[in-house]
């Protein structure tokens, strides 16, 4: 019962944490003996419908044992909402009942007695619009299970079938419309770029190419979720999205270190230990692509997921923290230069500049990261989808801000300064306290 609590209690943080598609799919369960198997999640409105086909069901259990074929009815595929996971775990705790198909908590699907050698299909009407997780339960100890399990899971629209989860069901106009943001944003780089050619450095290439990269990703991830509400499947755009992903993930962080260094607008040249963080973090991103390219694809059934998506947020969380180092170090340079070369007021005015945008990108990785997660913990599931728009408004006013702050115009404030305002720099460093 301990370990019934301690997964059942998982799957409720887990179910706050991610959201994950779910479409047509179809797994595959080879010796499996863990008391519960997640298969797929999904939010339902009131005319909500679980098609379920099992095939090549097989058990095996220790050499020389045998089992009742009654006590089959032990091992089956139900559904249940975080509530009724709540319910059920304190009814295992209670000794109410001995598993969790016995509770009336759960919707049970059906369980092992009703399969017909090995096989069964049935097309279920949900009860009541919740977001629910289909699970399979194994109350035989010492019980290995092996089957394959197709799944469909879809709202009724009418007559047509909505296989996007309710709580997803915004998401492709929401990102379509930050894909025609991100195109304007670039057409606009563009624009800036070329009249102030003089001024443009190669790092606002980069920067140019990783908005058009941030634009194809969401135009990607918008036809994703569009072909899967339509058909079930992504028809070849989750390719897409986890190309451009990756793709985008490298190039902001990139990005992040190569202006936290000034390179091309500072220095021309990157020193060793910058190096040595863009050859971390770059690696780091592609360990971290194929973790999400592990979990998308093998779904919450497989017996590695929790270890790959462990390995997801501390590739993500050193990511966060290596990106810092360049800028902490831009800013200690700058702060030295400012008291010894005789430019106070202009390398002044760019420790400011540095010291601000480290401030802005803690506060980008703090409330993607952090601020986010509390409100998809903290608020209803028909509701998740703005924890995502506020993820991405997020994200754009950083792209904003760093876009304006760096821009190639011959006038920036930050780098063109008069006398005066070269005698009030003095002044501020004779008692200067700029530290971070």
């Amino acid at each position: 019962m301990a370990c019934y609590k301690m997964l059942l209690s998982f799957m409720i943080f887990l179910s706050c944490v991610l959201n994950v598609e779910a479409e047509i799919s179809e797994l595959s369960v080879e010796q499996d003996s863990r008391d519960l198997i997640v298969m797929e999640e999904f939010g339902y409105t009131q005319s909500g419908y679980l098609e379920i086909e099992v095939k090549d069901a097989k058990w095996s259990v220790p050499s020389g044992a045998t089992i009742d074929l009654d006590r089959l009815k032990f091992m089956g595929f139900f559904l249940a909402s975080e509530e009724d996971r709540i319910k059920v775990n304190m009814e295992l705790e209670q000794k109410i009942v001995d598993c969790v198909l016995q509770s009336s908590s759960v919707q049970t699907i059906f369980t092992f007695t009703d399969l017909k050698n090995g096989y069964h299909n049935q097309n279920y009407s949900v009860r009541g619009a919740n977001l629910y997780t289909l699970m399979f339960a194994n109350c035989l100890k010492d019980v290995s299970v092996s089957m394959s399990v197709r799944t469909s899971m879809y709202n009724l629209e009418g007559n047509a079938k909505d296989y996007l989860s309710d709580v997803q069901s915004k998401l492709p106009a929401l990102y379509f419309s930050f894909f025609c943001i991100y195109i304007i944003l670039a057409a606009i780089w563009t624009y800036t770029c070329v009249k102030q050619r003089a001024t443009a450095h190669r790092i606002h290439i980069l920067m140019g190419i990783l908005v058009v990269l941030k634009a194809l990703y969401m135009f990607s991830d918008a036809e994703d979720k569009y072909y899967i509400r339509k058909t079930g499947t992504p028809h070849g755009w989750d390719v897409a999205f986890y190309f451009f992903s990756f793709l985008k993930g490298v190039m902001l962080f990139t990005v992040i270190v190569l202006i936290g260094t000034g390179w091309s607008f500072l220095k021309p040249y990157l020193q060793g230990k910058e190096k040595k963080v863009l050859m971390i973090v770059i690696p780091l991103q592609v360990l971290e692509n194929i973790a999400t390219v592990v979990l998308g694809e093998t779904g919450l059934s497989d017996q590695y997921w929790l270890t790959w998506n462990q390995l997801l947020i501390l590739v993500d969380v050193i990511c966060c923290c290596a990106v810092l180092f360049p800028i902490v170090w831009s800013i200690k340079h700058l702060r030295e230069a400012a008291r010894t070369d005789g430019k106070a007021a202009r390398n002044l005015v760019k420790l400011m500049l540095f010291r601000k945008y480290y401030v802005v990108v803690v506060t980008y990785i703090y409330l993607t990261r952090i601020v986010v997660f509390a409100l998809q913990t903290a608020t209803s599931y028909h509701y998740r989808w703005v924890s995502e728009m506020a993820k991405e408004l997020v994200t754009l006013a950083f792209y904003v801000f760093t876009g304006y702050s760096f821009r190639p115009v011959p006038h920036n404030p930050y780098f063109v300064l008069d006398e005066d305002e070269e005698e009030a720099a003095m002044e501020a460093l004779k008692d200067d306290d700029f530290e971070l």
